[in-house]
């Protein structure tokens, strides 16, 4: 899923996107209105979490407007002014959710993740650039064409791509995966990691050596890193 955070506050803004990636969401940033609208010709968000009090306007005025050019985008109001008066106006607007600052980022993470449910089902997607992995349907895409994976394939990478960028042990993948098959070694972890690898392109699974692995959510840009 992806999500458009609209606020000129670098320390707020970072915060929403640092936990927003770890929780899998694709993200894109803008400080102000104008650039707001440069990102939205480009990336196509499920929400977009607005301020209202921007350098360029008040981004109340820009909701109607956000509505009828992207009426399936959700709008989740993030604001210091979040009286009543406030919160009602900007639902009469269009908006879907309204946060008063302060808050606690994971209060608004979980307000996205709300919004989703409603709006798309319950149905969990975990999608980095071009490639989607459906974890309940044992389903991956890259570019809308499926991949065929084996069911211990597809277990690794759900396992990896949910935590990108921690590293797995090898042991940690064989109690994930294999959970009680005690007759299954080490080396067999290695052996679909390479099955993978082959399957999806080098990238999206990483080395780290003498640790383990680690799933890269730069797969579709970065050099081969092994």
């Amino acid at each position: 899923m992806r999500v458009l955070v609209v606020e000129d506050e670098k320390v707020i803004a970072e915060s929403l996107l640092k936990l927003l990636e770890t929780e899998g969401f694709e993200c894109k940033y803008a400080s102000g209105i104008n650039e707001m609208y440069n990102v939205l010709e480009v990336f196509n968000p499920d929400v977009i979490l607005l301020d209202l009090m921007l350098p360029d306007g008040n981004a109340l005025n820009e909701i109607q407007e956000i509505r009828t050019k992207f009426p399936d985008t959700g709008i989740i109001i993030i604001s210091a002014k979040s009286t009543d008066l406030d919160k009602i106006l900007g639902i009469e607007l269009g908006a879907d959710d309204y946060v008063g600052k302060p808050f606690n980022p994971r209060e608004v993470v979980a307000r996205v993740k709300a919004f989703i449910r409603r709006t798309k089902g319950s149905k969990e997607v975990i999608r980095y650039g071009k490639l989607e992995i459906y974890p309940e349907d044992y389903v991956v895409t890259y570019d809308g064409v499926p991949i065929e994976l084996t069911s211990k394939e597809f277990e690794i990478l759900r396992l990896l791509a949910r935590r990108p960028d921690r590293v797995f042990s090898r042991e940690q993948i064989l109690e994930e995966v294999w959970k009680d098959d005690f007759e299954v070694f080490d080396r067999v972890v290695d052996v679909h990691i390479n099955s993978l690898r082959k399957k999806l392109g080098k990238n999206w699974i990483v080395t780290v050596r003498g640790v383990g692995y680690k799933f890269s959510k730069k797969g579709d840009v970065t050099k081969d890193e092994d």
